[in-house]
């Protein structure tokens, strides 16, 4: 059906929905592309490693070092135990529990950027393309009461080209539900890690207090 067609003319088959479908599916590729290249970015230091090496500068009274090796490293991680050991210098240690848990909130809340649009494109895509079918049945049937003359096979071409539709929206949608869900996971596991952290430098930062 499709040989010795371009795209645009592919595209003029299935309608301005498949014009709708096609921004959807580049909006889709663009933020599954951002996420992968973010959590790839954030992910770049072991959880072990940065907490070893954090709490030995803590452990050693280097809180300046401890806050500028949170500074290097690029993960939701550093930014949580900065301000952690941030209102610690200047608090005590009650406040920079608090100060850390504020901070998970915040950074829970960037890991999240775009996902809604993602997890919305993933459910509203195949209703676009059903939409679409059913606009491309409805004009095959006019076309055939109008013409008055071709037979099943007017209807079948009709009904084929409607499809089209379909077909893209779930093409669309798949993608970008299993990419929301993988999203979804990861985030999960960067809450974790944050959660963990606040633990371990909790910990430290009381031993350290009760020993001024």
């Amino acid at each position: 059906m499709f040989e010795g067609k371009s795209i645009i003319e592919i595209l003029n088959m299935g309608g301005v929905t498949l014009y709708i479908l096609l921004c959807c599916s580049i909006l889709s590729v663009t933020i599954i592309c951002y996420k992968i290249f973010e959590f790839w970015s954030k992910s770049r230091v072991s959880r072990v490693e940065f907490i070893k090496k954090l709490t030995k500068y803590v452990e050693d009274g280097k809180l300046e070092e401890a806050i500028d090796y949170c500074d290097s490293v690029k993960s939701p991680m550093a930014s949580v135990t900065k301000a952690g050991i941030l209102a610690f210098k200047t608090k005590g240690e009650t406040i920079s529990g608090n100060a850390m848990e504020r901070e998970i909130m915040i950074q829970t809340t960037n890991l999240e950027t775009f996902t809604t649009i993602l997890a919305t494109l993933g459910s509203m895509t195949v209703y676009i393309g059903l939409f679409g079918t059913v606009l491309g049945i409805i004009s095959a049937f006019h076309d055939i009461s109008a013409v008055g003359a071709g037979g099943i096979a007017v209807i079948i071409g009709g009904v084929s080209e409607a499809l089209m539709a379909t077909a893209a929206g779930l093409s669309v949608a798949v993608p970008a539900s299993v990419a929301y869900n993988f999203i979804a996971k990861k985030i999960d596991k960067f809450v974790v890690n944050m959660e963990y952290c606040v633990s371990a430098v909790e910990e430290v930062l009381f031993k350290k207090g009760v020993s001024k």
